[in-house]
């Protein structure tokens, strides 16, 4: 058996785990994968070539590269994704999906509507995951295909509301739901990370590097200083500029979701 490491320079987070446990899964001949997402690190224990995977890895575009590959003799057992958990994560990024949609709607935020997206996003790839193991390549291919159309459609709709809203004389959102729904969203993706980590036995240390480093994070956050930033300017822009910086965003992890249809 082989085991080959990988450097995967844009795998921030758990849900980019789950699309890379799902492009592999169609791969014949692997045995095992070892993630260290903090240090951005896929360990694969194998009897194809390892360019075969690279070349799986380089379609989602996460900046995969071969690192080091040897022969082993460590024996291995398949171990399969946790579904309790692969559930829970997907109850909480559903219910925040809802949650920011409807108050971005009532408050008038394009960075909360957006945030939406990205929650929405992250329970596509979870809902995927699930269906992985019981499910046929075809219709793998075909869940994929059709979740990353419709975040797609929704992405490139959310950016002309907001080019729509940018030269219209819509009025600013409503900057208190803004914080404390996107700060909430915070907590629950941080909650998210946690139960994903507990399940691959990580230290402290190690889930707080992956809390810092994800992308939906990123988002919460700057949903949060968007709203901070409309009280202090009594500007709708910033909730603008944040709403297309996370549409984009949601956009580009759309097309990842396609590729997995490919």
């Amino acid at each position: 058996m082989t085991t080959t490491s990988y450097i995967i320079a844009r795998m921030d987070c758990s849900s980019e785990e789950q699309m890379v446990r799902m492009k592999l899964s169609l791969i014949q001949g692997i045995h095992f994968l070892e993630f260290d997402i903090p240090n951005r690190k896929l360990t694969v224990y194998h009897d194809t070539a390892p360019e075969t995977i690279l070349q799986k890895l380089e379609e989602l575009d996460l900046g995969a590269s071969l690192l080091e590959t040897e022969e082993t003799v460590k024996e291995v057992s398949a171990v399969g994704t946790d579904r309790k958990l692969l559930v829970q994560v997907l109850v909480i990024n559903f219910v925040f999906f809802v949650l920011e949609l409807v108050l971005g709607v009532f408050s008038g935020s394009m960075g909360l509507i957006a945030d939406s997206l990205d929650m929405l996003a992250d329970s596509l790839v979870y809902g995927m995951a699930l269906l992985v193991a019981g499910s046929s390549v075809v219709m793998q291919k075909r869940t994929a295909r059709v979740a990353g159309v419709v975040q797609l459609v929704l992405a490139v709709a959310g950016i002309a509301e907001v080019f729509r809203r940018f030269f219209g004389t819509a009025s600013g959102p409503d900057f208190q739901t803004m914080i404390i729904v996107s700060f909430s969203a915070l907590i629950a993706n941080a909650v998210t990370l946690l139960l994903l980590q507990k399940s691959n036995n990580k230290e402290v240390h190690m889930q707080a590097s992956m809390i810092f480093t994800s992308n939906d994070v990123i988002a919460n956050l700057g949903v949060v200083v968007a709203g901070v930033l409309v009280y202090l300017t009594g500007s709708g822009y910033p909730d603008l500029i944040v709403g297309i910086l996370v549409f984009l965003l949601v956009g580009r992890g759309a097309f990842r979701i396609y590729r997995l249809s490919t």
